[in-house]
């Protein structure tokens, strides 16, 4: 039997993968537990990678990606955030830019900082690399505030993640508190990651990136969530030139580069309108909210596509459990928290399911 590395009993998707155990047998169940869009990949997309294909765009591309959806990228920036990184390179999604990263920045025994609830990678990878996660704790609102922040820095502090809109609560941090963390990180060397992959689903205002106040900050972004393309493994880094080139050299050496027909189709989904898809999504939001709202504790998410309610009484996989018995699948808060109050529920799924799956979770309470 193969001797494993120690590094791989640091970590855990325990809570996850119970949930697709108990749920095995079931025939017909409304899935709120899956973090990917309901919608197709726009047809000129698919257009674009099936003609990359035939036309022989399949050998690499250089590691950083092609010139092309580089400067594309680059235009994205200017046009939505004002603001012009200094380097970027294409990456094999955001969770392959995050791996990137946090292998680059981070040494043994730093301390990175998470908001709790965090999504679920960042715990898992800070410990993978023998660092040590500080959770500051963002309950009952979900606001990573300055002041919050400034209590959990430490000397060893290394890194802070950002991820707004947040899997799993779905919030949106505020201008105010954008501006105050990037002060607070300034002061103490605290270098940002910010995982931007949710930045078209923002409801109610205008989106607000963190690069506004720290342009020094690596943002992370990607297709999958705007444009349906999960399984594409498309995404972006942008940030300081000296980052991006370590980070590349690390690239080089594990995913070689994005793939290539994924990247010419890359090109023609930032010239999609998003809008039709986001008008929906913020309907739904507000339909499941409105339906849960007066039966559950839950706070009223403004991104992304999810909602996390406090469960009512007992622990959060055994009200998880509960609900799968009665076909509704939800993922035990405690997957992505330090605490086991509350459950994710991801409304990225028909109105017809959301309907059938509010009247489950009300019927348990």
């Amino acid at each position: 039997m193969a001797k494993l590395a120690r590094r791989t009993e640091s970590i855990d998707t325990s809570g996850i993968r119970k949930v697709f155990d108990l749920a095995a047998g079931l025939a017909n169940p409304v899935n709120f537990s899956i973090g990917q869009p309901d919608f197709d990949v726009p047809d000129v997309v698919k257009d674009a990678a099936a003609d990359a294909i035939r036309d022989g765009f399949n050998r690499y591309t250089v590691t950083q990606g092609m010139s092309e959806l580089r400067e594309a990228v680059r235009q994205r920036m200017r046009k939505t955030r004002n603001w012009e990184p200094e380097d970027v390179f294409i990456t094999s999604g955001v969770s392959g830019g995050l791996l990137l990263a946090i292998l680059t920045l981070i040494d043994p025994g730093a301390d990175v900082l998470m908001s709790d609830p965090y999504f679920v990678s960042y715990k898992q990878l800070t410990r993978l690399v023998g660092a040590t996660c500080v959770f500051v704790d963002t309950y009952p609102d979900f606001r990573l505030t300055p002041e919050r922040l400034e209590t959990a820095v430490t000397s060893k502090s290394k890194v802070l993640f950002v991820n707004s809109p947040a899997n799993p609560t779905g919030a949106v941090y505020p201008a105010e508190d954008l501006k105050g963390i990037a002060e607070v990180c300034r002061k103490h060397d605290i270098t940002v990651v910010s995982d931007e992959i949710y930045d078209e689903f923002c409801y109610d205002g205008e989106y607000v990136s963190i690069t506004r106040y720290l342009p020094e900050a690596l943002l992370l972004g990607g297709f999958s969530k705007s444009f349906g393309m999960t399984g594409w493994r498309l995404g972006y880094a942008c940030g300081p030139k000296e980052l991006v080139q370590q980070m590349l050299k690390l690239q080089q050496l594990s995913f070689v580069c994005a793939p290539s027909p994924v990247q010419k189709a890359g090109l023609v989904a930032l010239e999609c309108d998003t809008s039709e898809h986001i008008a929906e999504y913020r309907h739904k939001r507000d339909v499941i909210y409105e339906g849960l709202k007066d039966t559950f504790n839950v706070t009223r998410p403004s991104g992304a596509f999810y909602l996390f309610p406090q469960v009512p009484a007992g622990t959060d996989m055994a009200f998880a459990r509960g609900a799968i018995e009665r076909e509704c699948l939800v993922i035990p808060g405690s997957v992505f928290s330090e605490h086991s109050t509350h459950f994710r529920i991801s409304y990225a799924t028909t109105m017809e399911q959301i309907e059938r799956g509010v009247e489950i979770l009300k019927s348990l309470v």
